[in-house]
């Protein structure tokens, strides 16, 4: 475990050695806490994503700590995310610093990063899964589907997801346990056009809003 910085905000960073290489923690930890929010980035970015801000902005409110991880290749500064099971073993190696709180952690993240929530959380005894435009196939490629990572996830899942993702819209998703909130007009980030009758504000409160109604109704 490397060196803890803590700021006079609410906000403080770990970083944490993984098979994978130095991986990094930012906490928005909340006052009386009763969950831990784990959530990565992208394949093509990082933890400035407007909808993982926007959760760690929101969440603290609703007694959710929020873990906005870094994978270790991000951190080297590599442009170009490792294969999938790297992905995987960078997660694994995070997992001890994420429940070192002794609270549930739920895992999450979006595109990249909700693949390997998905396909670790049984084995890591996640909480649930917070899937964030989740990849369900390469854009124009529906046969390569990755439905199977989500629906073995084995813990309940919540997929928000753009309502003109081509990664995958809602209406393609399969029935399963999950649950799937729309952000209409949203893309696979979120963004939402500017003569959509949505503003992009308005799109990051329904999908803030979805994420705590359904954190705080989990047992």
């Amino acid at each position: 475990m490397g060196p803890v910085t803590r700021a006079e905000t609410a906000q403080w960073t770990e970083t944490a050695d993984t098979e994978a290489g130095v991986a990094r923690i930012t906490w928005r930890p909340a006052e009386n806490a009763r969950l831990v929010l784990a959530v990565s980035h992208g394949a093509g970015g990082g933890i400035e994503a407007r909808d993982l801000q926007a959760l760690a902005a929101v969440l603290p409110g609703h007694r959710v700590s929020v873990a906005l991880v870094e994978q270790p290749w991000r951190v080297a500064g590599k442009k170009l995310a490792p294969a999938p099971r790297t992905l995987d073993t960078g997660w694994r190696g995070l997992w001890p610093a994420l429940a070192a709180p002794g609270l549930p952690v739920v895992a999450g993240g979006r595109s990249a990063g909700a693949r390997v929530a998905c396909r670790t959380a049984t084995e890591l005894g996640a909480h649930a899964v917070l899937a964030l435009s989740f990849p369900l196939h390469p854009p124009g490629r529906p046969e390569k589907s990755r439905k199977d990572e989500l629906l073995g996830a084995g813990v309940p899942v919540l997929v928000v997801q753009g309502g003109r993702d081509p990664f995958g819209r809602p209406e393609e998703f399969p029935p399963g346990e999950h649950r799937i909130v729309e952000v209409p007009y949203g893309d696979h980030g979120f963004a939402v056009p500017k003569k959509a009758p949505l503003t992009q504000d308005q799109a990051m409160e329904l999908l803030t809003g979805a994420a705590a109604e359904w954190l705080d109704g989990l047992p």
